[in-house]
């Protein structure tokens, strides 16, 4: 168990090897050498415009800021319809925040006729954005949705140990936040990062913020190069990989086995997963579907 003292002491160290190395450490105690990551087809929230499900897609993402409740409605059934069993996931929750201020109902009432709707999952939960971050959280699953992640939507400073410990007393209050993306979706243009703190960030939030089970990288966001890094200094989840396979760059560039090549590349051992944490298809190093027929035939067919 590493000490408040020590976590300071850490964060204001350049040593980014041994910080690396505490994180990794925890992440093994946690999760083996297992990482997982969903493939994600995303849809506009605009209600009526068209919704594209592959085939591969593990969850189905709504993005975009619904003009009103009944539009949300509206686009959550459009997409539910066309899902086929991938979860469907979508909108901010400090937007549905700003919705549920706007139109003077209670956001838990919103998030229940969301849920009715065909929604299951929050997509994030931008936890610098959030009013009041307990208890829209709270509210999400009083309403029988779960929360796909908790973000940052800016650094407010180049120190990260303010907002770190913030989430981590966030998730002792509510007790529900399975994952914890800590890279800003956005630069802050008063406190630009660089790829060195960006690591640095992804280690100690493995450190300080313990009580959470991922750590949370986005593949479409921050590239496959610095999604390997942080898997080797604590994290353990990867988003938002494309559920596109096809590709005019070959099979080898297609994103399966891309993502699959970059985990086994950081030691790791890649698992897919669906939008709901539920286990799709753990990965041997060859890239097989061991926990499917199908897998199992092929490697008996490599064998013979």
């Amino acid at each position: 168990m590493i000490s408040a003292a020590e976590l300071t002491s850490l964060a204001t160290t350049h040593d980014i090897i041994s910080i690396g190395m505490l994180a990794d450490d925890v992440r093994r105690e946690r999760h083996g050498t297992k990482t997982t990551f969903v493939r994600v087809a995303t849809t506009t929230a605009d209600a009526g415009a068209p919704v594209s499900r592959p085939p591969a897609a593990g969850e189905l993402r709504i993005v975009g800021v619904p003009v009103s409740l009944a539009a949300a409605v509206e686009r959550v059934r459009e997409v539910g319809a066309a899902a086929s069993g991938a979860a469907v996931s979508g909108f901010s929750l400090a937007d549905l925040e700003a919705l549920s201020a706007r139109d003077g109902r209670p956001l838990r009432a919103l998030l229940e006729e969301l849920r009715a709707a065909g929604l299951e999952l929050v997509a994030e939960a931008p936890v610098d954005r959030l009013q009041d971050p307990r208890r829209s959280i709270e509210a999400v699953a009083i309403a029988g949705l779960s929360l796909a992640r908790l973000t940052v939507d800016t650094l407010a400073s180049a120190d990260p140990m303010p907002l770190l410990n913030a989430v981590a007393a966030l998730q002792r209050a509510v007790a529900v936040v399975r994952a914890f993306a800590p890279l800003p979706r956005r630069v802050n243009p008063a406190a630009p990062t660089t790829g060195f703190e960006d690591v640095k960030h992804v280690a100690l939030a493995r450190l300080v913020v313990d009580n959470v089970p991922s750590i949370q990288v986005d593949w479409s966001l921050y590239g496959p190069k610095l999604a390997q890094v942080a898997l080797t200094v604590g994290a353990d989840d990867v988003d938002g990989v494309s559920a596109e396979d096809e590709t005019t760059e070959g099979r080898r560039r297609a994103p399966l086995e891309e993502i699959r090549r970059n985990i086994i590349a950081a030691g790791q051992e890649p698992v897919e997963r669906n939008g709901r944490f539920d286990i799709l298809r753990p990965l041997d190093k060859l890239g097989v579907v061991s926990s499917s027929i199908e897998g199992r035939q092929a490697q008996d067919e490599r064998a013979r």
